[in-house]
């Protein structure tokens, strides 16, 4: 079930800063553990490794569907393959997937966000 609205987070989507240390950096605040960047903003994700990304972790992603055309998934320090369940559902609500490490996702996030595209992020913070 997706957390009530009034969960803590940054409410619009913002580039970030940097990453590393077990977390990162954003709209001048830090953040330890992973992240999903959405349009409706940016969330905590209790996700620490690829194994735990299921539909459950990814309910909130889902539920932006409409919104989001471009989905980064960044996995840690290497790139790790989705089950090919989630990669159905992600055609199925009609969202690119890209699977790439933390880095080169958080990177290719802040770019297209900066070109105005609709794309989102969950980045699995590194150390």
């Amino acid at each position: 079930m997706i957390a009530p609205a009034q969960q803590p987070h940054f409410p619009r989507p913002v580039e970030i800063d940097s990453y590393g240390k077990g977390g990162f950096r954003f709209a001048g605040m830090s953040h330890r553990g992973s992240l999903l960047c959405l349009p409706s903003g940016i969330w905590g994700w209790t996700v620490s490794d690829p194994a735990q990304i299921d539909e459950q972790a990814l309910e909130r992603v889902f539920a932006d569907a409409g919104q989001i055309g471009l989905f980064m998934l960044g996995t840690g320090r290497t790139r790790v393959a989705l089950p090919d369940a989630l990669l159905w559902r992600f055609r199925d609500l009609k969202i690119n997937a890209e699977i790439m490490s933390t880095g080169q996702a958080a990177n290719t996030y802040n770019i297209l966000l900066g070109e105005g595209r609709q794309v989102a992020a969950g980045l699995i913070a590194v150390d």
